[in-house]
């Protein structure tokens, strides 16, 4: 499934809003640079975020961070002619720096920097109180400044909310980041630089100077996972974004993330999915091959 950058640049304001009202949501799997907050009025259908393949439903709140993959994939039916059916969401797109960077530096919007972390996997919020959901949906009608001024309000009610799920895992997210050209530690750099390659604690321990226990009892503390379930998540993460691309075959895919054998490779995804990787690859065929 190709891939797709969407450019807003051509957008002015601080915070886009726009509420979305088609026949079926838009049928293209995409990214762009900015964060979005999803609130889902009308329509069913398969929301697909990084890896994470899950159904959605009105009332449903996600936020999904910049540039993480995403598509909102409506069932059948909202493909056939039906002129009673109709997909209906609040889309609002916006920019971590929407108001500054300095902004992002006040002690008091920490519960937002930590919230735009978060999204990095894409957040659905539950149970979210009908009022703060309004609130979203109302947004749309508001002056550019109210706009500006609500949506803060309403950044900081969802970043205190505490019945949330992470979708897309954390492996899938760190494969996304693997061409950045430099990143804070020389263990993690390393790792990204190395993933698909025949990696040992030892050679890892000796970047920072350390004996190979006492690395291991680092990197657990720091990670609160081993190093090597940390290495295969991001190996897993991978190899489910080269599943989506579909262009190789299964056990291409599993020499290409770094497993030396297919069964190791069945084994780890099926740990760290809950599934085999044909499993994967044919539940995510069923939901996109009629409309891609």
């Amino acid at each position: 499934m190709k891939l797709h950058l969407l450019d807003r640049s051509h957008t002015t304001s601080a915070v886009s809003v726009r509420k979305n009202s088609y026949a079926n949501f838009l049928k293209i799997w995409h990214y762009h640079p900015e964060l979005e907050l999803v609130v889902v009025l009308k329509s069913k259908g398969t929301r697909f975020i990084g890896d994470s393949i899950k159904k959605f439903q009105p009332k449903d709140v996600v936020l999904i961070g910049k540039n993480l993959p995403h598509m909102w994939l409506n069932d059948p039916k909202y493909f056939q002619d039906d002129k009673t059916l109709s997909a209906e969401a609040i889309s609002i797109h916006f920019k971590e720096d929407f108001l500054g960077s300095s902004f992002l530096e006040l002690p008091e919007i920490k519960p937002i920097v930590d919230l735009f972390k978060k999204a990095e996997q894409g957040i659905q919020f539950r149970d979210v109180p009908k009022s703060l959901r309004q609130a979203i949906v109302n947004l749309h009608t508001e002056t550019e400044f109210n706009k500006t001024h609500i949506f803060i309000g309403v950044l900081h009610q969802l970043a205190m909310h505490e019945d949330f799920k992470l979708l897309s895992s954390s492996g899938y997210v760190a494969s996304l980041k693997l061409e950045e050209p430099k990143l804070s530690s020389k263990v993690i750099a390393y790792i990204f630089k190395n993933f698909n390659k025949n990696m040992d604690l030892n050679t890892v321990a000796e970047i920072v100077e350390m004996n190979p226990s006492a690395f291991s009892r680092s990197f657990k503390r720091v990670h609160r996972k081993t190093f090597s379930k940390y290495v295969n998540e991001i190996r897993i993460g991978y190899a489910c974004k080269l599943l989506m691309e579909n262009e190789l075959n299964v056990a291409a895919i599993a020499y290409e993330s770094g497993f030396n054998n297919l069964s190791n490779f069945n084994r780890q995804f099926k740990i760290i999915k809950k599934m085999s990787p044909t499993s994967y690859l044919k539940k995510h065929s069923n939901y996109t091959n009629y409309s891609l």
